[in-house]
């Protein structure tokens, strides 16, 4: 006879386990302990075989019929269920070891070599912030275009646009990546080039161009009366062209005043590559200045509180802050901004505009020969500049002339 809920309240254990049959192989197996559990006895290729359908009663009467019929169904198309269920959980051990945040883990092991440390861990950082969460766990190549734009939707709505775009760019590596490891087919990141906001213009590192006006930020900085260290890095961002973590980061070991020259080494620098910084003899007159405050360590702009550690991300900004600047206006990113604009507009070669900025070629394997490039161009160019920006403090010689 079936069986019933009533039969099933009722089945107590025993000295010894027993069975109560419902039919079409289903049975409810009662323990000693009182454990009830579902099992569906079935014969595949004149062999007899059983396997487990849950327990009771977190799987009742009816579910367990329904997945009793679930399995006749593949008996009827000649599938074994027990074969049946082994490749299944073959299929989720292989998703959950191509899920997303294993893969772009691994992506992001293999490139260390190619960044320096804090463009690394900003990189692992913005994932675990924004993607993880969300798509961590999925399988990568069951992650479609739409659910990747709603995550990046998300971002947007908290007006981080160049973080958005930031992600987007990793997300199309990591896919990327896992095409070529044999992990996906298609790379659904690059399907949402041009579905995202771009960035406002505000969002860019704000600059100033218009030489009166570097004339009176420069005047204002030389008038700041903070911190001396921070005052001599704010002093020497438009000389040397650097990003500020570059700059906040340089140690005197890395200085050579008679040459007047600041050679990066590549694990400091951004693509990991190694970087060489023309000083004018304004620079090396600011590092002399320096030497006494901070010549005794390592680090060239030791922070307040010491602890061998650099003045913080935030000092320079902060700097400006004081002196009246505020996002939209100036950032000591914008320092590299300035001098672009203005010597590219001034007519100097643009690859060695771009080569002492930094930037590097698309060709990988040229960059890395390519750090002392235009080097007796960019020497007189970072000296003329520097001049120029002298010039600039002067209000009465400040107009729109050439360094040249």
């Amino acid at each position: 006879m079936p069986l019933n809920n009533l039969a099933i309240l009722a089945a107590k254990p025993r000295d010894k386990a027993y069975k109560l049959f419902d039919g079409g192989g289903l049975y409810l197996y009662v323990t000693t302990t009182g454990t009830k559990l579902w099992r569906l006895k079935y014969r595949f290729d004149g062999r007899e075989n059983l396997i487990s359908l849950g327990h009771y009663p977190a799987i009742g009467l009816k579910e367990a019929r329904t997945r009793r019929d679930e399995e006749r169904k593949r008996l009827a198309s000649g599938i074994d269920p027990s074969i049946h269920r082994k490749a299944e959980k073959s299929a989720r051990f292989v998703s959950r070891a191509n899920s997303f945040e294993l893969v772009a883990r691994e992506w992001h092991e293999n490139q260390m070599n190619k960044w320096s440390p804090p463009h690394a861990r900003k990189v692992i950082t913005r994932l675990e912030h924004d993607i993880f969460p969300k798509l961590g766990q999925r399988p990568l190549a069951d992650i479609s275009s739409e659910e990747l734009l709603a995550v990046l939707r998300k971002m947007e709505a908290r007006g981080v646009f160049e973080s958005v775009r930031r992600v987007l760019q990793y997300c199309t590596q990591i896919f990327r990546y896992a095409i070529q490891t044999g992990r996906a087919q298609n790379n659904v990141a690059a399907d949402l080039v041009g579905a995202l906001k771009a960035k406002p213009p505000s969002e860019h590192h704000a600059t100033i161009t218009d030489p009166p006006k570097i004339g009176e930020l420069l005047r204002a900085i030389d008038g700041y009366s903070g911190y001396p260290t921070t005052l001599h890095a704010l002093q020497l961002a438009p000389l040397v062209f650097t990003r500020p973590g570059e700059l906040r980061g340089a140690e005197w070991s890395e200085i050579d005043l008679d040459k007047k020259e600041w050679r990066i080494p590549a694990a400091r620098m951004k693509m990991r590559e190694p970087h060489i910084v023309p000083l004018s003899k304004q620079a090396v007159a600011i590092f002399k200045r320096l030497k006494p405050i901070t010549g005794h360590g390592r680090l060239v702009f030791l922070g307040s509180k010491g602890a061998n550690r650099p003045i913080s991300e935030n000092t320079m900004n902060g700097a400006l802050r004081t002196l009246g600047y505020d996002h939209n206006e100036m950032t000591s990113h914008g320092f590299r901004s300035m001098a672009s604009t203005l010597l590219n507009e001034q007519g100097w070669n643009r690859d060695a505009i771009e080569r002492q900025l930094a930037h590097s070629p698309r060709d990988q394997v040229r960059a890395a020969y390519n750090y002392a490039q235009f080097m007796p161009e960019r020497i007189d160019m970072m000296q003329k500049w520097a001049n120029y920006l002298d010039s600039l403090r002067n209000p009465a010689t400040v107009r729109r002339k050439s360094t040249k």
